[in-house]
């Protein structure tokens, strides 16, 4: 029945019951694109119980796609210029989208969770972009429910919280990079490993920790320390004075990405710390200052623009604006360089 106290039912409100997305109901409504007779079904049978149907007028604009696809970064803008995880991951995206005449929309809102549903509120109720990319799932995350509700067709880029229909996009299996890495330390002699993470409302954070530690058990060890950071270069400096300063030191750190990798290899060296030969220190996602700076650094690749692009393929797709398949995302990989060697013991 029509909501009462909220105006008449919206295709939103279709969506949202019949459990797809706005493009899926246009579709039915326009006798356009491919569509499965039980989905069909649903949304016809959503809009009878709504008692909802489309105006001539709406029918027209509902066929009129925006050419955008949002992104809603929630960071602050330091954070995020100091990272170019996310300019890697932009530059994929962009590279399907603009052959095809889209454009990517970005929002930058800070951290706090309220900004960021309310840029996503905005991009649907005022028609502005057709799809939206999300990253970095958090514990708890709701924004696919939001979505849904919204009918904004959405994909993810990483691991989602819990089984969700929202489609994802990963690097074949994550966990074999930071395996890997492990496996690399532990075969060098080291036995006082320590792991410095990322915050621990990211979903890929307590992923990664429990490969860690399921990794070390193998061998019969476990991380001689697990310090949480945040990302900035601040964080890992502050984490490598603790980590440097316990009378029982790791040989070895791990680090949530390359640029704390990077600042803590830097503070190590300060404190007067060998790298590699009093530490090694391994990063993660295989950026560009990884081979600038001096060791080089150690660290697991991961193709962030094939997931940018992966990512933008999806949404192209459920838009009926492609038709190739997957893109064909590298798989992560652990890259050697100078920054890891023997602990000091055997040297």
């Amino acid at each position: 029945m029509p909501r009462r106290g909220q105006g008449k039912p919206t295709i939103a409100d279709v969506a949202a019951l019949a459990g797809v997305s706005v493009a899926a109901v246009s579709k039915v409504v326009n006798g356009k694109g491919s569509i499965s007779a039980p989905t069909r079904e649903r949304v016809l049978t959503a809009a009878d119980k709504l008692q909802w149907s489309p105006s001539a007028a709406a029918v027209a604009l509902r066929g009129a796609k925006t050419r955008a696809i949002g992104m809603v970064a929630r960071r602050s803008p330091d954070l995020l210029s100091a990272d170019p995880h996310f300019t890697l991951l932009i530059s994929g995206i962009e590279s399907e989208l603009s052959p095809l005449g889209y454009g990517l929309l970005l929002h930058i809102v800070g951290e706090e969770p309220s900004a960021e549903e309310a840029a996503y509120r905005r991009l649907a109720d005022e028609r502005r972009v057709d799809g939206v990319v999300l990253t970095e799932s958090r514990i708890g995350d709701t924004r696919f429910e939001l979505l849904r509700g919204l009918g904004v067709d959405t994909v993810l880029v990483g691991t989602p919280w819990r089984d969700d229909p929202v489609p994802s996009v990963q690097a074949g299996n994550p966990d074999n990079g930071v395996r890997a890495a492990v496996e690399h330390l532990v075969s060098l002699g080291h036995r006082r490993i320590a792991y410095v993470s990322g915050p621990e409302d990211r979903v890929h954070t307590l992923h990664r920790r429990r490969v860690v530690e399921d990794a070390l058990a193998a061998h019969d060890l476990t991380p001689s320390h697990s310090l949480v950071s945040d990302f900035t270069a601040a964080g890992a400096v502050d984490a490598v004075g603790k980590l440097l300063t316990d009378r029982r030191r790791p040989t070895a750190v791990l680090f949530a990405n390359d640029s704390m990798a990077v600042a803590g290899m830097s503070a190590a060296r300060r404190l007067g710390v060998d790298v590699p030969g009093e530490l090694s220190v391994i990063g993660h996602d295989d950026l560009p200052l990884g081979e600038l700076v001096y060791p080089q650094l150690t660290t697991v690749r991961q193709d962030l623009v094939g997931l940018g692009r992966a990512a933008a393929r999806v949404l192209l797709a459920s838009l009926d604006e492609v038709g190739a398949g997957p893109v064909d995302v590298r798989p992560p990989e652990l890259v050697v360089r100078e920054s890891t060697g023997p602990p000091p013991d055997r040297t």
